[in-house]
């Protein structure tokens, strides 16, 4: 494909050898990095974007699972941008099967918190009849990013937060022994508390939560 030579190409010739070292280093060197920061790496996207709009129209369900086999993070963060700029209005039922792959590929807190809050939240809000069964299973699976996307595909709703299935994930998983899902929970808890505080220090106030949990619950509360 023309838009993924060209990406290629240009990440290649715009990479920072010492940004690398340090990108990687700071996501545990879990995925090779070109060296572009997100700034410019969409500064150096939007032309290609432009000029390959209708490849990008028209193949985006394989386009960004080809980006995503390729070991580096930034390509696999404009798979993700182009997923979530295509699908946004034209989200089909069958599509969570790609947003559970989104999730479970390449897994990083990075990309995963994009997806949750941006994709899955976005999928949910428009298929709400589905929210019960989604949430249970992405819930009860031995994957824990798919537990932490159930914590805070609600970041954002606001007023429109399910709080009864909000506090319920919260529940489910508090006894987690895993750094992300503590952190999730916290963080879900502190952005709801934005929109009803009272409700969330009785909730932290009545139930027994991971330091971690507790502390970023109520970190801007009290």
């Amino acid at each position: 494909m023309g838009f993924i030579k060209d990406i290629q190409e240009s990440f290649q010739m715009h990479a920072n050898r010492t940004f690398s070292v340090q990108m990687s280093a700071y996501m545990l060197n879990q995925f090779k990095f070109y060296g572009i920061k997100a700034p410019f790496r969409r500064e150096l996207t939007k032309p290609l974007f432009d000029k390959y709009n209708l490849e990008i129209r028209d193949t985006f369900r394989s386009l960004v699972f080809d980006l995503y086999d390729l070991p580096y993070r930034e390509l696999h963060m404009v798979a993700i941008e182009i997923f979530e700029k295509q699908f946004k209005k034209s989200y089909e039922k069958k599509d969570i099967h790609l947003i559970e792959n989104l999730i479970t590929i390449n897994s990083w807190w990075d990309s995963v918190d994009f997806i949750a809050k941006n994709i899955l939240g976005k999928y949910l809000q428009i298929y709400l009849e589905e929210i019960p069964e989604i949430i249970s299973r992405f819930s009860e699976a031995e994957n824990l990013w798919l537990n932490r996307s159930t914590i805070i595909f609600q970041l954002g709703y606001k007023e429109k937060t399910d709080e009864q299935l909000l506090f319920k994930q919260c529940l489910i998983h508090k006894n987690s022994k895993e750094f992300f899902i503590q952190k999730a929970i916290g963080w879900a808890l502190r952005e709801y508390g934005k929109t009803n505080p009272d409700a969330v220090l009785n909730f932290v106030e009545t139930n027994t939560l991971k330091p971690l949990s507790k502390r970023e619950a109520i970190r801007n509360l009290i």
